[in-house]
């Protein structure tokens, strides 16, 4: 695909030339003395040799007829990774270039050793960018696409992880933009990757059958042509196309037919001479061909918010085969094949237009909807949601139309207004008549929504909800929540303990003495210890020793409940029986004289863990996990309280197993996970299963139930780990 001369960037300026005009062109020879300066000899991922890349995204974004600085932008865009700095690029092609360039580049620093958190910020600061200026989706679309032309040069992994993330990711922000042609692209070409066996059946079935449906649609095209002109309609001119791949393989999917019961397979396009022939037009249609209910968009008089106008119809026409129509002017046909690029904004001389204005809105808004999502999967997940495919359009009481996932309910509706709306919603009214909030919106309701100051976001609302804005705007709000309890609780706690020294908060803050509380307890801030006591996180034990001077810490552990060998302590009336070995772990057991504790391997309890002690016969107690099931099948008269306590500092075994994909490097991620954590391993065991997984039975020694928590997080945000659960 990449044919042009890696050593020459005449074509691109011809490119550029054919729609600049006037425009000094001499910064492309500036751009590319740079670039050839810093690539040379640096490959592409697919192996092609890196100028002839970005030549070819350069001379994408031309075809497109975007303004200069795009255009370098989409040549530059690999330099920062090579030692250029931002400010040179702000020095030789001025402020935009450098900003497009600095948002449009792959940040490659690995941060951690998942790469669903990697995945997860680039998106993050990628859409930062965006809201900033939309030039650098528009580099990084066009990059994106060439990348999906060498694809096929790449491991089959790779061409799944990069295909996936452009269905995912690129394809849906390209339908953002209304640029119809790149948004068909990557999703073709994403669908050959993804699923190569159904791309390539589906292909030579379309292809074998081109010269029927060749046939159907110029019968189509005389019959419309012969319709409209008997009502003296001379629209500009009609058009067929077939559908792309992946439209028809999704209706397949979706609707569980086979290919011979797909009807539409080719849209056709009537393009007027003005938007009241685009009416006359369809009533024409209707008149003669019976239309399919519920299949008649009107997105004239109600734009999408990507600018996109057209009339949408579906009848049955000749030989009883379901035609999709659409009806626009010329204008609406560029806007929408070329989206936000058919007039773009930023073109010398031209100032930005409201509709492309409210474009960008709209993605500051879908940026600013995800600010405080914080969960890397969770971000992802509302990402996807909130680039969803529109299926339902809905009105507010002055017309303004709001797009949705089909089964979307009026929360959504009322976040999309803003979150204030969306927290006090408690119902709405849809065509004047009041709906529950679990009603399903229809495309064409009107819909205004009724608010409380004393209704505050529901757990059930998650349940009903359907856009990612929603999603992520009602957690917002239950994290703020917990916090919030977090801190008073907190709060209270710390005073309580801190009286106890003939102090308070107020006079350690005034004396400075609680920066030294922080920098011991490792919080950032007095609130951050506050919710962290208060949440558990910092425990009153720690926090207790941490009050203590260092002088007195010594006598304190000391005097503090010590460990038998295997890591539990026993109390008699209320002192503690020191065995000769001491630790500074343990277990206390209420009302019991001093006895051998141990901890039972069935179940591995660790500090942190809910437990229940067992009198043996001769073997002194057993502590199991309280939900163990061998301590259920136990006598329950001879259970005992106990609890975990003192500053736990011994590692406690505790067996997971792991289930993966089967594929190479996987036990070396999975053990660079555990390494990570600070875990260590005591036994690990793996085999593979026939479905093509990894199984891995490993024996872990860790601190507590909360290093075990976070161990186990880790490892289930590893990419290629499919379950993770302790044994």
């Amino acid at each position: 695909m990449l044919e042009q001369s890696a050593t020459d960037p005449k074509r691109l300026k011809v490119l550029a030339s054919n729609y600049l005009h006037g425009v000094d062109l001499s910064s492309i020879d500036d751009a590319w003395e740079i670039v050839s300066r810093v690539h040379e000899g640096k490959q592409h991922f697919s192996g092609e040799c890196y100028l002839a890349h970005v030549l070819e995204v350069a001379s994408t974004l031309a075809s497109m007829h975007l303004d200069l600085d795009t255009v370098l932008a989409g040549l530059l865009h690999g330099v920062l990774k090579e030692g250029i700095t931002v400010e040179e690029l702000e020095k030789k092609f001025g402020k935009d270039v450098a900003l497009i360039v600095e948002g449009s580049t792959r940040i490659t620093k690995v941060r951690y050793n998942s790469r669903i958190l990697n995945q997860a910020e680039n998106i993050r600061k990628m859409l930062l960018a965006i809201a900033e200026d939309i030039r650098v989706l528009l580099v990084k679309l066009a990059d994106r696409l060439v990348d999906m032309f060498l694809l096929g040069k790449v491991d089959r992994v790779q061409q799944v992880e990069v295909a996936r993330e452009t269905m995912d990711l690129y394809a849906p922000l390209a339908s953002r933009l209304g640029i119809d042609w790149l948004k068909q692209e990557l999703e073709d070409y994403s669908f050959k990757f993804l699923y190569p066996e159904e791309h390539s059946e589906l292909s030579s079935k379309l292809e074998s059958s081109l010269g029927e449906r060749q046939k159907y649609v110029d019968e189509v095209i005389t019959i419309l042509q012969g319709k409209l002109a008997a009502n003296n309609i001379k629209p500009m001119r009609i058009v067929g196309r077939p559908k792309h791949l992946y439209s028809i393989y999704k209706k397949l999917v979706v609707q569980n037919i086979t290919l011979d019961r797909v009807y539409d397979k080719v849209a056709f396009r009537i393009i007027t001479n003005t938007v009241n022939e685009c009416y006359e037009v369809l009533g024409t249609v209707h008149a003669n061909w019976a239309p399919v209910p519920g299949r008649i968009k009107d997105f004239i008089s109600a734009p999408k918010t990507n600018n996109y106008q057209s009339m949408h119809t579906t009848v049955v026409g000749p030989r009883d085969h379901f035609i999709e129509i659409q009806i626009r002017t010329e204008e609406m046909d560029l806007v929408a094949q070329e989206g936000v690029a058919a007039h773009w904004a930023y073109k010398e001389g031209q100032n930005i237009s409201s509709k492309d204005a409210k474009l960008c809105h709209e993605l500051k808004k879908l940026v600013s909807s995800l600010q405080d999502v914080e969960d890397p999967r969770e971000f992802l997940d509302s990402v996807k949601g909130e680039l969803y495919h529109p299926d339902v359009y809905a009105l507010t009481p002055t017309g303004e139309v709001k797009e949705f996932p089909l089964g979307s309910c009026p929360i959504d509706f009322a976040y999309s207004i803003h979150t204030e709306v969306g927290d006090h919603c408690v119902g709405a009214k849809v065509n004047s008549r009041q709906v529950p909030l679990k009603y399903r919106l229809q495309s064409g309701d009107i819909v205004e929504i009724i608010t409380s100051t004393s209704q505050v976001p529901r757990r059930g609302w998650l349940d009903l909800v359907k856009t990612g804005r929603a999603r992520a705007r009602i957690r917002s709000w239950f994290r703020r929540e917990e916090k919030e309890k977090a801190l008073k609780l907190g709060r209270e706690i710390c005073e309580r303990e801190i009286r106890k020294h003939d102090t308070t908060l107020k006079k350690m803050i005034k004396s400075g003495h609680i920066r030294l509380l922080l920098k011991e307890l490792r919080c950032n801030s007095l609130d951050d210890m506050l919710v962290k006591v208060g949440n558990g996180s910092i425990t009153v034990q720690t926090l207790v020793k941490a009050l203590l001077p260092p002088d007195m810490r010594q006598e304190s552990e000391t005097a503090s409940v010590d460990l038998l060998p295997e890591g539990l302590t026993t109390t008699q009336g209320g002192q503690s029986v020191r065995p000769e070995k001491q630790e500074k772990t343990g277990v206390k057991i209420d009302g019991v004289d001093g006895m051998l504790v141990k901890v039972s391997q069935c179940c591995q309890p660790v500090p942190g863990d809910s437990i229940v002690g067992f009198i043996t016969v001769g073997r002194g107690v057993s502590v199991h996990r309280a939900d163990c099931a061998n301590l259920l099948r136990l006598d329950p008269k001879r259970w005992l309280d106990v609890s975990w306590s003192g500053v736990v500092e011994k590692q406690f075994k505790v067996a997971i197993h792991i289930t993966t994909e089967d594929r190479r490097g996987v036990f070396a991620d999975v053990s660079g996970v555990i390494s990570h954590d600070n875990a260590n391993i005591v036994e690990m065991s793996a085999y593979t299963t026939p479905d093509n997984f990894a199984e891995f039975n490993v024996s872990l020694e860790v601190d507590n139930l909360v290093h075990l928590n976070i161990l186990l997080q880790h490892l289930r945000q590893l990419s290629s780990v499919i379950t993770v659960r302790r044994v």
